[in-house]
């Protein structure tokens, strides 16, 4: 769109009705906070410039908001006097004379660019003032909106409105965009003549139309303009934003066996061909490649998943786990930091951790890389199709050559040749006869325990 538009996000609320210790716009909804969607929304809609109004969490706030690429202004709102008088907290970016002005919410994750750049068509086809409504499947309590041939001419808040406009089910969503060389004018005729004394936004509908000039409304469906006031009401939008995203990735040709069960990040990545069982969770920064199969219960984040592996049942990839393609992690396997190789296996009950596995190297049930000596991490590296046996411990720093055997059990403290069998655990000694002694002791010291009870 040619024209310049510049967005007012209105933030400084104090959400109590959270109960938090935080603003509620940086609560998170698909691991990123609900202001980060709201700017994303905002750049799919083309906008320039954003004057970012804030309040509780101001600094926090704002650093979340600048981690996107658009120009960002602050500022502050000192009192809390009504969305009209928040708007124009921003009043010196509204007068740098942007063709568009939208007003957005920072708690409404689930917004989209489409109604944005939708109303931003209405100013551009001459408009003054433009509003994102919704067709409620419940109305109560959502102020109407007053329609006439297809002309807006007021929003009406339910106390307000007789019987048969409470029958209307077109309702304000609170989102709206105004014609830059007008906004500061309509902004600046809203009065407090109400009960609380505030200053409404939605009154700029009934000033424009007084002044002869033109306001409509455009339809977005109800789910995206939905506010956050409550932990309930966050729980709702996530349910929400959950599906719409699982939706968009089986429709790019990943299977969920499950989906409703399958909890994913705004980040997720899939190839095609990738299968998710049951009970999976990506935390953020989890990429999968075409025919990887994630078994039930599975918890990944932060790990990148290479063309055809295989993770789980119960397995747990952490930040920096790479697996490369055919490699495995089975059922109650813990990876960390970790490089896992072309076809290398962790199949049972392990934890790798600051560890660069060779192709093909089998690490058995039990093992664990000692990597961390209560201060420092250390580097355990493992060479291309070397045979680590069950229940052994490998001390890191420490390297296990390509192609060699770790006998079961052992505690590896020193590095190991290529090609070599490393022993480290005590020698077996068999005592003939000896079972017998043993429970005549145990017996007895049983007995003499029974007795000293009794006593």
């Amino acid at each position: 769109m040619a024209r310049t538009c510049l967005a007012v996000v209105l933030a400084a609320g104090e959400s109590t009705r959270m109960k938090s210790s935080m603003s509620k716009v940086l609560h998170p909804v698909g691991n990123r906070p609900m202001i980060s969607h709201v700017m994303a929304a905002l750049e799919g809609a083309g906008v320039d410039a954003v004057a970012l109004v804030v309040g509780r969490d101001a600094q926090a706030v704002e650093d979340t908001a600048r981690k996107h690429a658009l120009p960002l202004s602050v500022y502050e709102q000192t009192q809390r006097l009504g969305t009209g008088h928040a708007v124009l907290a921003a009043r010196q970016a509204i007068a740098e004379g942007y063709d568009d002005v939208l007003v957005v919410f920072g708690d409404t994750p689930l917004i989209t660019g489409a109604p944005l750049t939708a109303a931003r068509e209405g100013l551009a086809a001459g408009h003054d003032v433009v509003v994102i409504g919704f067709q409620a499947a419940n109305p109560h309590g959502y102020g109407r909106l007053i329609t006439e041939n297809g002309a807006l001419l007021a929003i009406r808040e339910e106390k307000d409105a007789s019987s048969d406009e409470r029958a209307i089910t077109y309702c304000n969503g609170g989102l709206m965009a105004v014609r830059g060389d007008k906004a500061l004018d309509l902004l600046n005729r809203i009065g407090n003549g109400n009960a609380k004394g505030e200053y409404y936004l939605t009154d700029l509908v009934e000033i424009v139309v007084a002044l002869g000039g033109s306001a409509i409304a455009v339809e977005a469906p109800e789910q995206e303009l939905m506010g956050c006031n409550t932990r309930a009401e966050l729980a709702v939008i996530e349910r929400i934003w959950q599906e719409r995203r699982r939706h968009d990735v089986m429709l790019s040709g990943v299977s969920m066996i499950a989906p409703e069960t399958v909890f994913l990040s705004y980040d997720t990545q899939f190839e095609q061909d990738v299968v998710i069982e049951p009970h999976v969770v990506f935390g953020p920064g989890v990429s999968v490649a075409a025919g990887a199969v994630i078994h039930s219960f599975s918890h990944i984040e932060g790990a990148t998943i290479g063309p055809k592996a295989e993770i789980g049942p119960y397995a747990r990839l952490r930040p920096g786990a790479k697996l490369a393609a055919k490699s495995k992690v089975g059922n109650f396997c813990e990876v960390k930091k970790s490089e896992v190789g072309v076809g290398a296996k962790i199949n049972h009950l392990s934890y790798i951790g600051d560890t660069f596995i060779g192709a093909g190297a089998n690490i058995g049930a039990g093992t664990i890389t000692c990597n961390y000596d209560g201060i420092n991490k250390h580097i355990t590296r493992i060479g291309d199709n070397a045979f680590v046996g069950s229940n052994s411990s490998l001390v890191a720093p420490v390297t296990i050559g390509a192609s060699s055997l770790i006998a079961s059990g052992s505690v590896i403290t020193q590095d190991v040749p290529d090609n070599a069998t490393a022993f480290a655990r005590s020698r077996q000694e068999n005592k003939p006869g000896h079972a017998e002694v043993v429970r005549a002791r145990n017996a007895a010291f049983k007995a003499a325990k029974l007795k000293a009870d009794e006593a």
